[in-house]
């Protein structure tokens, strides 16, 4: 197998010439070409996860086979995840691109690295946030960098249009279409300045979608007009900013295509629309194609190749790349796609490879030091800026803090009960942290649970009676979107909540989506931080904490 960094190519990768095909890095059969369109994964949060050091060995033996053109990340660690992204770099034929989800910073993905809330907690810092964007982004996109990770699919451009939506809400930087698009130009103009590649997702639009692509598909019974109003004017702002790729929607919209077909498959969405009208020039990158809104039938010959033909360059998180790869081979052989459709989209995903050369030097994706220090990645000062954004987004949405009376002292001698209410465990989240853990250093004298969706009714209903026997209650409730899974308390759950606000003066707080405050009136105070992340879970326990002033600082009521 040749191995390219092994030696120094004959000349630099400097542009898509013809000049670049006499370098032996560029694939040249067939095959080579129609792997370059596929990213795989590694590692993966669902179940059953698997870590990216545990599944290096795999893709080792994939690339051996099979030369794709990326990767798509999950569950690593910045302790290890560079050195395995080295190591695969080094046996794989051609570059590797390494993608990951990375929209609250590289942390998400990579444990040690920095976590940032939730895109939504942008919109609650005020009219102008760009500053803290701006620190943000430039932050992520450095540590990514410095990871050997150089794609982000990030920014979210959907417009946060339906409170049911499942599976975009907080993830959204907004209801606003003006402000979302001033946000994702923001994202997409530093990561430019950064050198990392971006990703406007998910195009035309999920933001109104009141179902999960990843289980079943979606459909937006919106007229064009509507959607040229609000879903399609961040992409436009993304594309005008210059984004590297845009990622497609498993989402069907008969205004703009009346077939039935989801954007991923839709030729008037993809080149009618966003190579031709919109004018995008980029990579043009599907959604995961595991997941059900899209169909996985990798056996069908025809499946990529049509895919391709809509205007499809890269094929995300394909579950059998060496089938999908013969798959396409075959599709020319037969007629179905043509070789220049293929080039088309090598040539497209080469120049990214080729910027990145040309910006940090021939030996980068071997040596990603080139642009920046490992030893920065997860500082302190990253942390802090983290935890700024967080304190200023939270946000009193109900009530009024002077339904909560009481000094510090008071709340040591009667007690503080902390209740953490979810509504699934079984997704593997990276960027989980101990609520716990920070309630007991928050807090003298506290009792702490968790109300998990196995949890007995005979169990609840004696919290509730327990509940009398303290000062104050915090009902936490996480409430986020996540694939596969559920966007809302239980019944029981909800039932729960009730019952302790008629009987207790109960603080709620939405550790997510501010929608879950709206079930319950009886409440003393709403609390919403917009995220989940362990930077916004201290962030409310000390506006909490400060409820509860010591009786030297308590104000005039």
């Amino acid at each position: 197998m040749r191995r390219i960094f092994s030696r120094k190519p004959s000349k630099s990768i400097s542009a898509l010439t013809g000049s670049i095909r006499t370098t032996k890095m560029y694939p040249e059969s067939l095959f080579e070409k129609a792997a370059q369109l596929l990213f795989p994964r590694i590692g993966s949060n669902m179940k059953p996860s698997i870590t990216v050091e545990d599944d290096a060995a795999r893709v080792e033996r994939l690339l051996e086979a099979c030369p794709v053109g990326g990767l798509v990340l999950f569950n690593g660690t910045l302790d290890q995840t560079p050195d395995t992204l080295a190591r695969l770099q080094s046996t794989s034929r051609f570059p590797l691109l390494i993608a990951t989800d990375m929209e609250r910073g590289v942390g998400q993905q990579l444990k040690g690295a920095t976590v940032f809330p939730h895109a939504f907690s942008f919109d609650a810092l005020g009219n102008d946030p760009s500053e803290a964007l701006t620190r943000s982004t430039g932050i992520a996109a450095r540590e990514a960098l410095a990871c050997g990770i150089h794609i982000s699919f990030s920014p979210v451009a959907d417009v946060h249009s339906n409170p049911d939506n499942p599976i975009i809400s907080i993830r959204a930087y907004g209801s606003d279409v003006v402000s979302v698009s001033d946000r994702v130009r923001t994202y997409v103009r530093v990561c430019q300045e950064k050198g990392l590649l971006s990703t406007a997702k998910h195009f035309p639009g999920h933001g109104d979608t009141s179902t999960d692509s990843h289980d079943q598909i979606p459909v937006v019974e919106k007229s064009l007009g509507s959607l040229r109003e609000l879903e399609l004017l961040p992409f436009q702002a993304a594309v005008d900013q210059g984004v590297d790729l845009v990622m497609t929607a498993h989402v069907a919209y008969p205004a703009l295509d009346p077939s039935g077909d989801v954007a991923t498959q839709s030729k008037p969405i993809l080149t009618q629309l966003l190579r031709n009208e919109i004018g995008f020039e980029g990579v043009i990158v599907t959604d995961s194609l595991l997941m059900e809104g899209v169909g996985s039938v990798e056996e069908d010959p025809a499946w990529a190749a049509n895919m391709l033909m809509a205007g499809v360059d890269i094929l995300l998180d394909v579950a059998y790349p060496e089938m999908t790869v013969q798959n396409l081979v075959q599709a020319v052989k037969k007629g179905l796609l043509t070789e220049k459709r293929i080039d088309e989209s090598v040539a497209r995903i080469w120049a990214l490879k080729t910027r990145l050369l040309d910006r940090y030097g021939e030996n980068f994706f071997l040596h990603p030091s080139n642009a920046g220090k490992r030893s920065l990645v997860g500082s302190a000062d990253h942390e802090r800026v983290a935890y700024e954004i967080a304190r200023d987004a939270v946000r009193v949405l109900k009530g009024s803090t002077e339904a909560i009376s009481g000094s510090r002292e008071e709340l040591d001698r009667d007690g503080l009960l902390v209740l953490l209410v979810r509504p699934y465990v079984t997704y593997s989240d990276p960027t989980a942290a101990s609520f716990e853990e920070f309630v007991r250093t928050k807090f003298d004298n506290v009792e702490f649970e968790e109300i998990l969706p196995d949890a007995p009714q005979k169990h609840l209903a004696e919290l509730v009676d327990h509940a009398d026997r303290f000062g104050s209650v915090l009902i936490v409730a996480v409430v986020k979107p996540a694939a596969w899974h559920r966007f809302d308390l239980l019944p029981d759950q909800k039932q729960f909540i009730r019952a302790i606000s008629r009987q207790c003066p109960v603080i709620l707080a939405a550790l997510g989506s501010p929608r879950v405050l709206d079930d319950f009136p009886d409440v003393k105070l709403g609390i919403c931080t917009y995220s989940d992340v362990a930077v916004s879970s201290r962030a409310l326990l000390s506006y909490v904490e400060s409820l509860f002033p010591t009786i030297l600082e308590t104000p005039a009521r």
